[in-house]
């Protein structure tokens, strides 16, 4: 369970790439966030939005040169409060794998294809829990099996190519609880997979943090991920916050026309047939500097002049700390034409007082 204070505390995260020919390109502006054992918080929004990066910078993956990393990434650690964003490289090896890990997009070019899938398993056993030979081998079978890997002794002998989609996530899902890790981030874990595998996938993660106690940060654009997994979401638009709240209320309420826009572009099964969706119009290149205003106002249907006065702030939701939106002229619920996407998350809620 948690503690008083949060596992990582995240505050004014940004990430700045310098390009000599583009210029500098802001990818994070000023993100916070907490995260807690034993809970998921996602990281929601479209391609761009800065969700990656924000992860990359967390663990220490960004390259060292042409990047300025600012703002602070507070966690704690059996020896005390430690800066991610401060830490040496050297450090963040030795962190990596034991105090935080990360699953990625892609396992088929996250897995290293001419390394036995065994070996790949045994090295962070070896690295970080000191075992050796066939102790390491039978360890990583047990994590292959735990993961719902078939026949786990044969799996460790192949490659990646030789196993699905599916079983490549679960054998990245393996390498990361290996040394049972309190911290982990998945940056769209089930993007290339079917949905029924999806499922799997997410069962799997929400079972490993009730059990573990494992604060999970849940990276991804599918809102239907963060409804059946996520405790407490961000939605990110061009590098910041733009609406921040537990899963229930975001999903009921939700305040910013961009959270409002992508529940509108969700398919729903009990639609009548050929009813178009209603997607956010635009790109999320047609947006405008944060400093000049609201940097979704290109796209909004509801912006107003004030939209265009500056930056908006964080302000939170009738007088909730826990619900807070960026935005001057808030959705407010008798203006929403289309009840049906926010009445279809009732379920979410009903779920959850269920459970």
């Amino acid at each position: 369970m948690s503690s008083s204070a949060p596992l990582l505390a995240v505050n004014e995260l940004s990430v700045v790439f310098h390009g000599r020919e583009a210029g500098d390109v802001r990818a994070v502006d000023g993100v916070s966030f907490s995260l807690e054992e034993g809970r998921v918080t996602g990281l929601v929004g479209e391609s761009g939005c800065g969700k990656s990066v924000t992860s990359l910078a967390l663990m220490g993956l960004l390259p060292e040169h042409g990047v300025t990393v600012g703002g602070s990434a507070l966690m704690r650690l059996p020896n005390g409060q430690e800066d991610l964003l401060q830490t040496s490289r050297r450090r963040m090896r030795d962190l990596r794998g034991s105090q935080l890990a990360m699953i990625f997009q892609d396992p088929l070019s996250s897995l290293n294809p001419v390394v036995p899938i065994g070996r790949q398993v045994t090295e962070i056993l070896e690295r970080h829990r000191g075992m050796r030979g066939e102790a390491a081998r039978k360890e990583a079978a047990d994590l292959l099996y735990r993961v719902g890997i078939p026949d786990p002794t044969r799996r460790l002998r192949e490659y990646p190519h030789q196993l699905s989609g599916g079983m490549r996530q679960r054998a990245l899902i393996a390498m990361a609880v290996a040394c049972r890790p309190r911290l982990m981030i998945a940056d769209e874990p089930t993007t290339a997979l079917d949905v029924t595998i999806q499922a799997q996938i997410l069962e799997l993660l929400k079972d490993l943090v009730t059990e573990e106690g494992t604060a999970l940060l849940m990276i991804t654009h599918d809102l239907g991920v963060v409804a059946g997994l996520c405790d407490d979401i961000n939605v990110l638009y061009a590098g910041r916050a733009v609406e921040t709240a537990p899963r229930t209320p975001l999903f009921a309420e939700p305040t910013h026309p961009y959270t409002v826009g992508l529940l509108g572009s969700i398919p729903r099964l009990d639609a009548p047939r050929g009813e178009p969706l209603t997607p956010v119009r635009g790109s999320i290149n047609d947006n405008i500097a944060w400093e000049d205003g609201c940097a979704f106002a290109p796209r909004c249907d509801h912006y107003t002049m004030e939209c265009l006065q500056g930056p908006p702030p964080l302000v939170d939701r009738n007088g909730d700390p826990t619900h807070i939106h960026r935005c001057v002229n808030p959705i407010r619920h008798a203006d929403v034409v289309d009840r049906t996407v926010l009445d279809s998350t009732a379920v979410v809620g009903d779920d959850e007082e269920a459970g």
